[in-house]
């Protein structure tokens, strides 16, 4: 779901404002996209209500990335009782005109899969966010 929509408390929105920083600070250049869902009836019936969903464009095809866009899925599980959400995983999915690149999924093994994977540095960077992202939004407030 569009983390422009899933931030609906001061809580998550200083988390997901933190994790669009931690991206920036890895790759500088990238764009954040809180909005990277269309509204359509098509597009709604994919829409996962347990993940906060990023996009992050570069400024135009990276060949140390491989892709144009990255969309960041932070997985998340909500304790209602405890009102708490934690995060369970982060993937990460590297997007170019012609569809998905390569894929990172932090439940499992944290391997890159995909035709066409980015550069062994930014693989190392991904990473690295991805624990980063986990670890802020399993913060305890």
């Amino acid at each position: 779901m569009n983390a422009a929509e899933q931030a609906t408390g001061l809580e998550v929105a200083s988390k997901i404002a933190t994790v669009v920083n931690l991206f920036k600070s890895h790759f500088p250049d990238a764009r954040a996209d809180l909005n990277p869902w269309r509204n359509d009836p098509d597009t709604r019936k994919w829409v996962d209500p347990d993940s906060i969903d990023i996009g992050f464009h570069l400024p135009g095809w990276s060949p140390r990335f491989q892709s144009r866009s990255i969309l960041v899925q932070i997985r998340v599980h909500t304790d209602p009782l405890a009102e708490t959400r934690r995060a369970i995983g982060v993937e990460a999915v590297g997007m170019a005109h012609t569809g998905e690149q390569w894929r990172l999924s932090t439940i499992g093994h944290w391997h890159i899969v995909g035709d066409r994977p980015p550069a062994p540095p930014i693989q190392d960077r991904l990473k690295q966010f991805c624990r980063q992202t986990v670890e802020v939004f399993n913060q305890v407030s």
